[in-house]
């Protein structure tokens, strides 16, 4: 006889969640750290102007049937109370708490049940009150109506705005999440585009002078291993500082200079003050390598690189120039390394943070503008 399946052989999303009943709201506990990950969204004004102006158009109607004498007290009385219910949304709101929001609602329950217990049970209060409840009996009965009809509806909208906003919590926290798996992906991309062509002809190179007994082997090969030390583990790094792409930009072009011998030559003008300033991995290789590939390399008299950084107003720039054959050489295929650059430029400082390519005559510049305050980490000043 084939026995029945246990609770435990159903899905965790099937299972039914009695503490629901009782405690209900969003099961997911939010850090402060996830919390701040997620960022503060705006409390909805819309919000406090369409219930003020329902709330006021419910007293318009209602104030004019109850007694003169009560009229104003209870219009500042919901006013009061209509003013301490937005403040707890607004905290529900910052913080979608399942705690909270059973802790606010189990509040109001007991507020609400010590404020009609002289209706509920006369015999609690005095003589005199109970002479009054007598004598507006029906206004007493319409206000306990009206008190029960506003709580339960505040209780349901605090349900509903803790579960919602707890959603959309979530909802950004597996968008930052798949945005750093894809900038994870493209850091990978990005390697796997730059070094396998850069990386055999280097190793073919060194073979060749080295079974040649050329003296360029040696220092190639230092100035190579120095870019592997620099480049291997980088690309698991969501930034670098400047001076570390530098470092990266340097010892590539020291054997690009080995390789290319005089048909080569280049420089670093660094403004200084930049050491600080944060960009994706591989960055400023990857123009560099664009332009020696595409614009120094095809070209028979070799040309000139120049890498520049310097801080414009509340800008960084960062430029690659080439004198090479300029940007008609360059194939659509071959500028995926650019576009994954920009990507990864946007993902890392916003779409402020740009990446062009413009021709020169002769060559070309790639030009990269990041905003001061998000390239340094520190207010603009």
């Amino acid at each position: 006889m084939q026995q029945a399946p246990s609770s435990r052989d159903h899905p965790a999303h099937l299972a039914l969640d009695w503490t629901q009943w009782v405690w209900p709201g969003p099961r997911r506990v939010f850090s402060e750290e996830e919390l701040a990950r997620a960022g503060q969204q705006p409390w909805p004004v819309s919000i406090d102007l369409y219930v003020l102006s329902n709330v006021l158009v419910l007293l318009a109607i209602n104030v004019p049937e109850l007694p003169r004498q009560w009229a104003g007290w209870i219009s500042a009385g919901v006013l009061a109370v209509l003013a301490l219910v937005l403040g707890l949304a607004r905290t529900l709101w910052r913080r979608p708490s399942r705690r909270r929001l059973n802790l606010i609602s189990y509040a109001a329950v007991l507020a609400f049940v010590l404020a009609t217990l002289p209706i509920s049970h006369p015999e609690l209060a005095s003589p005199e009150w109970i002479a009054r409840l007598k004598a507006h009996r029906e206004a007493v009965t319409f206000l306990a109506m009206f008190g029960m009809s506003a709580f339960l509806v505040t209780y349901t909208s605090f349900l509903f705005l803790t579960v919602m906003r707890a959603q959309q919590i979530e909802a950004r926290l597996r968008e930052l999440d798949e945005q750093a798996h894809a900038l994870k992906l493209a850091r990978r991309l990005a390697s796997a585009q730059m070094q396998p062509h850069f990386l055999f002809n280097t190793l073919a190179s060194v073979q060749h002078w080295v079974d040649t007994q050329d003296p360029r082997a040696g220092s190639t090969l230092r100035a190579f291993t120095q870019y592997l030390r620099a480049t291997l583990p980088m690309f698991e790094r969501e930034s670098l500082s400047l001076a570390e792409e530098l470092q990266i930009v340097r010892s590539y072009l020291e054997v690009m200079q080995a390789r290319l011998g005089e048909r080569l030559r280049w420089a670093l003008e660094i403004e200084p003050g930049l050491d600080e300033v944060v960009v994706p991995p591989g960055l400023l290789l990857t123009l560099a390598e664009n332009a020696i590939g595409h614009g120094i390399e095809p070209a028979l008299r070799g040309g000139r690189v120049v890498v520049r950084a310097w801080r414009q107003d509340q800008q960084v720039m960062l430029e690659v120039e080439d004198d090479g054959m300029g940007l008609n050489s360059v194939e659509p295929v071959e500028r995926l390394g650019l576009s994954n650059s920009r990507d990864r430029l946007r993902q890392l400082h916003g779409e402020q943070a740009r990446l062009s390519l413009l021709p020169r005559a002769p060559g070309a510049l790639a030009q990269v503008q990041i905003p001061w305050a998000a390239a340094a980490g520190v207010p603009a000043a």
